[in-house]
C-alpha cells in the first residue's frame, strides 16, 4: 500500500508534552493522524497521514442514526535501548476485523492495516514518552459515512488511526482498586455485538459507571444478562480469580470481549507455573470464596492498566475485602512479566513483539 505523508512544516508543529509522568489518558494528540476511506466502486483507497484535525460528517451520516462504528486500542513503547514497540498489534487487526463482519462493515486487509499503525507510529516517534510506565496509544476506528436514514449498512466508510502519548495508568502506585457488582442493569447478551469493540457497548454502560461512581468505587463488574448470576467483565477489563497457583476467567460466552491481555495471560500463566482455567463462575461462588479464602487474590487485565489489582468487592450493600486490600504476589509477578516483555526488558518466548525501528 503507497500511504501518501503530508508534510507539515515545522512551526505548526504542536509542542510536545512537558512531564510524561502527569500525562493524561486521551487527552493529547499527535500532529498526524492515518485516514483511509472506503466506496462500493473503489473499496479502500486513498491512504494518507496527514494533519490531525476535525471531520466533517453530514447530519445524516449513517453513524450519527445507527451507530456503525467500531475501534480497538493498542500501544506503542520505547525500549530502554531504543527500539520502538508494538504489543501483538496482529490481533488488535483480527479482531477489529471481526467487529466489522458483525456490523456488516468492510474488512481491511491485515497487511495494509498494520502497515498504516506501523507507519504513522514511525512518522510520530517523537511522541512516544520514555519514562517508565509511559507509552503512545493507538486508536484505530471506522464509521459509516454514507448520508440516508433508514436502518441498513452504509455503502461508505471512513477509517482512521489517531495516537495519544499516555502516562503511567498508576498515578499514586500500583495499589488495587474498588469495584461495585451490578446486578440490575445489563452491559450485553450472548448474540448481541457484547464480544466486539463498538461504542454503543460503552454507552451502555456509563449509567452503570456513573452509579458506582456515585459510591465511590472504581470500577463496575458486570453479570449475564439473563440470570444475574454469572460474573463476565469489568468495565473496559477482563476479571481473573486467582486460587493459589490458579488463574480462573470467565469462559468467552459471546457477551464478553476477547481481550488480548486476557489472552496473552492464559498463555502465559504455564510459562510461569500457573494453571489457568476458563469456567462458568457465579458471584455467589466469588462471594463463597473471598470469604474462605480460597480466593487468595483478584485482578482485571486490558490494554490500558494491563493488570489491576482489585482488593474489594461491594456486592448487595456489603464489602467483601480481598487479601486484605493488598497487591496479591501473582498479580504483581503476572503484571511484571507482561510489562517487561511489552517494553523489551524480558525475553519475548512467545513472538509477540514487533519492533518499528528506533527512536
Amino acid at each position: 500500500m503507497d500511504i501518501f505523508v503530508e508534510p507539515i512544516p515545522e512551526n505548526e508543529l504542536k509542542p510536545l508534552f512537558e512531564d510524561a509522568n502527569n500525562l493524561a489518558f486521551g487527552r493529547i494528540f499527535t500532529d498526524r493522524m492515518f485516514t483511509m476511506k472506503y466506496n462500493a466502486e473503489k473499496g479502500w483507497h486513498d491512504p494518507k497521514i496527514e494533519k490531525y484535525k476535525s471531520f466533517s460528517l453530514d447530519p445524516a451520516a449513517c453513524v450519527l442514526h445507527y451507530s456503525q462504528e467500531i475501534f480497538e486500542g493498542l500501544k506503542a513503547y520505547v525500549s530502554e535501548d531504543g527500539r520502538v514497540l508494538m504489543f501483538r498489534p496482529e490481533q488488535n487487526v483480527r479482531r477489529m476485523n471481526r467487529s466489522a463482519r458483525r456490523l456488516c462493515m468492510p474488512e481491511i486487509p491485515e497487511e495494509d492495516f498494520l502497515q498504516a499503525m506501523k507507519e504513522l507510529v514511525m512518522v510520530e516517534k517523537r511522541w512516544i514518552p520514555r519514562a517508565p510506565g509511559t507509552s503512545l496509544y493507538v486508536r484505530p476506528t471506522m464509521l459509516g459515512t454514507e448520508a440516508f436514514l433508514g436502518v441498513h449498512p452504509s455503502a461508505e466508510y471512513l477509517f482512521y488511526i489517531i495516537l495519544s502519548p499516555v502516562g503511567p495508568y498508576f498515578k499514586a502506585g500500583f495499589n488495587p482498586v474498588s469495584i461495585y457488582v451490578e446486578d440490575t442493569l445489563v452491559r450485553a447478551v450472548v448474540g448481541g455485538v457484547g464480544d466486539i469493540k463498538t461504542g454503543g457497548n460503552y454507552a451502555a454502560s456509563l449509567k452503570a459507571g456513573e452509579k458506582a461512581q456515585q459510591k465511590g468505587f472504581s470500577q463496575v463488574l458486570w453479570l449475564d444478562a439473563k440470570e444475574h448470576k454469572y460474573v463476565e467483565e469489568v468495565g473496559a477489563m477482563n476479571i481473573f480469580f486467582v486460587y493459589g497457583s490458579k488463574l480462573v476467567t470467565p469462559p468467552l460466552s459471546g457477551s464478553i470481549l476477547p481481550g488480548i491481555t486476557r489472552a496473552s495471560i492464559l498463555e502465559l500463566g504455564p510459562d510461569m507455573g500457573l494453571e489457568v482455567e476458563e469456567r462458568p463462575i457465579t458471584i455467589d461462588e466469588v462471594i463463597e470464596d473471598i470469604n474462605s479464602g480460597r480466593i487468595t487474590e483478584v485482578f482485571g487485565s486490558g490494554t490500558a492498566a494491563v493488570v489491576s489489582p482489585v482488593g474489594l468487592l461491594h456486592y448487595k450493600d456489603k464489602d467483601y475485602l480481598i487479601n486484605n486490600n493488598q497487591v496479591g504476589e501473582v498479580t504483581r509477578a503476572v503484571y511484571k512479566r507482561l510489562v517487561d516483555i511489552q517494553y523489551g526488558k524480558a525475553e519475548d518466548k512467545f513472538g509477540w513483539v514487533h519492533e518499528l525501528g528506533r527512536v
